[in-house]
């Protein structure tokens, strides 16, 4: 079984782009493999690009807000895991 630990919450969706904004609580970099859960969400997906206030960053830090790019929809308070 993997291994999951919590890195973050889904503070915003923009269903048009497919980007979610998620307040980072653990650092987080490019190329990590992240879980996103909730009540209706439950998917994982690899870190291909994220944002802070728009720039690309290859790693986030606790208290970052970072946009990124997700397969599917979340919703916000959805939790952030990575997995390991």
């Amino acid at each position: 079984m993997a291994e999951k630990k919590l890195v973050g919450k889904v503070t915003h969706f923009f269903p048009k782009i497919n980007v979610a904004v998620i307040d980072v609580q653990a650092p987080l970099k490019v190329g990590d493999k992240i879980s996103i859960e909730g009540p209706t969400t439950n998917f994982t997906q690899k870190i291909d690009s994220m944002e802070v206030e728009h720039k690309k960053v290859e790693k986030a830090k606790k208290g970052d807000d970072i946009g990124m790019k997700v397969k599917e929809r979340v919703r916000e308070k959805d939790m952030v895991y990575k997995v390991e």
